[in-house]
């Protein structure tokens, strides 16, 4: 089975880290590519419930997606099946967006949050990714490794923010 791995290590506690990934508010600062906005996010932080988003291109396309809590063991992991959707949130295929007509209708992203000496290791898990072509696959891993330097940057101005307060 392919997976993508990303793992990396937040000048941040967990408990920052964790909110960043779970209050609305907090995601729409990082979430996406490096060029992408992300103006919705709505988080239903329950096993059951959905979360809902769309990530903005530089050009002004949307690309919205849902994920649904499977587990979740604050502050420590989640599990969440991820699919494509459109802006009104209906499950649409990976070719809606222009992807290859082989991308699976759902992924499923694990995440865990370890201390690591004061900061926190975060640790991504996509799973499902066999049929995913090379190209999109790279596109994928490029896209959350960017999103991942975004969340480092946000929780750096936050704890300059919040030392000037």
């Amino acid at each position: 089975m392919k997976e993508l791995i990303i793992a990396r290590i937040l000048d941040a506690p967990r408990e920052r880290v964790w909110k960043a990934w779970t209050e609305p508010e907090r995601m729409k600062r990082w979430w996406g590519p490096k060029a992408f906005t992300t103006p919705v996010v709505e988080i239903d932080l329950r096993v059951g419930g959905k979360s809902f988003s769309c990530m903005r291109s530089p050009e002004g396309k949307d690309y919205c997606g849902i994920g649904v809590y499977q587990e979740i063991i604050k502050p420590r992991r989640l599990v969440v099946t991820d699919f494509f959707a459109d802006e009104k949130g209906n499950v649409v295929p990976a070719s809606y967006y222009g992807m290859s007509r082989d991308w699976p209708m759902e992924l499923l992203i694990t995440v865990s949050f370890e201390e690591w000496d004061g900061k926190t290791k975060l640790k991504l898990k996509h799973g499902n990714a066999a049929s995913i072509s090379v190209e999109d696959f790279e596109d994928m891993k490029q896209g959350w490794s960017e999103s991942f330097d975004k969340l480092a940057e946000y929780l750096e101005k936050e704890h300059k923010t919040l030392n000037f307060n």
